[in-house]
């Protein structure tokens, strides 16, 4: 009797019990994300932070983003619920809920996104977790986004000239200093703020550099009033279900968080600096003007003046040190900066 087909029949079997058994193996890390595809947050800090899981998990975990999962307020439920084991939200959209990383918002800071994120990620683990603002989600990282700017339809030369004028804003330190503009505020997600600006429902937003390019601003907001340092930053989180987390092996569940903390925080900040100097001189070279001079910072710092103080006040309820993380949040954002 010739054993050969028989031999190669086995072999052929085992080696797709192995497959089957490497794909059961494989976990699927469902990220749901509410910006466009060529945005900086889609095209390279879910990418990278999903290499990093990958060749943490030595191959066992693998992210995939969902699209168009809701406005991006509902990324919280979404994750707590189990709807997707993972997203990123803008603080600001969920009005009271997140105070506290409101913080690294703050004007005056002076750094970039990838300073005040590590900063802000610190701050976050030594001052604030005992809060509990992320209560029922596991905190996978705290970032900003770069320096906020003001993009407007036509031409504006001084922040005076936004009185009265209808601005969409994220929330967050956004609200405050609109009152402070005495502006129109008109509050909606980044994803619908072309379509605003394109049928003249608003005037202008507040939104940092890059979005010139990801989100098409030149098109429609071909004008740019460029405060030195910026208005303010934005503040983001990126969390997971924790009883997605608790599903996973022990060492799978370690090597993610191993590529998360101040790692990822740094990393989603440093993808949002890349963002803002690809978009300012995309910007540029499709003719947006930018207006940025002395004067400007010298009216924004008066109009500014005390917002951290509103702050402070504002979270006396949390029973944190907010004066004390204050301090050190700048300290360690101006020593990373350098």
């Amino acid at each position: 009797m010739n054993k050969a087909p028989l031999i190669k029949v086995t072999a052929a079997l085992g080696f797709c019990l192995a497959l089957s058994a490497s794909a059961v193996a494989e976990t699927v890390l469902r990220v749901a994300t509410w910006l466009p595809p060529g945005h900086a947050m889609n095209a390279e800090m879910w990418p990278t932070w999903g290499k990093w899981i990958e060749e943490a998990t030595e191959g066992r975990v693998k992210i995939k983003l969902e699209y168009g999962m809701g406005h991006p307020k509902s990324m919280f439920d979404l994750v707590e619920d189990g709807v997707v084991d993972a997203s990123f939200s803008y603080h600001g959209y969920v009005p009271g809920r997140f105070k506290l990383p409101q913080i690294a918002e703050q004007p005056g800071l002076g750094v970039n996104a990838e300073a005040a994120s590590v900063a802000l990620w610190r701050v976050q683990q030594k001052y604030f977790n005992k809060a509990e603002e992320f209560e029922g989600l596991t905190l996978a990282a705290i970032f900003t986004h770069g320096p906020g700017y003001v993009h407007t339809i036509k031409p504006i030369s001084t922040l005076a000239d936004l009185k009265g004028k209808k601005i969409r804003i994220g929330g967050g330190i956004q609200s405050d200093l609109g009152k402070r503009l005495a502006i129109t505020p008109i509050a909606a997600p980044g994803s619908k703020v072309y379509e605003m600006l394109q049928q003249g429902v608003i005037d202008g937003v507040f939104m940092p550099m890059g979005e010139q390019q990801s989100l098409r601003l030149y098109e429609v907001a071909p004008n740019v009033l460029a405060v030195p340092g910026g208005m303010y930053l934005g503040s983001f989180s990126i969390f997971i279900n924790p009883d997605f987390l608790a599903d996973l092996p022990k060492k799978d569940r370690d090597a993610i968080m191993s590529v998360s903390g101040e790692k990822l925080s740094a990393m989603a900040g440093s993808a949002w600096d890349n963002a803002d100097a690809k978009g300012l001189t995309f910007a540029k070279n499709n003719g947006v003007t930018v207006t940025s001079n002395k004067q400007l910072a010298q009216e924004f710092k008066q109009i500014s003046k005390g917002l951290d103080d509103e702050w402070v006040e504002s979270v006396k309820s949390k029973g944190v040190d907010a004066d004390a993380a204050l301090k050190e949040l700048r300290k360690i954002a101006r020593n990373q900066a350098k």
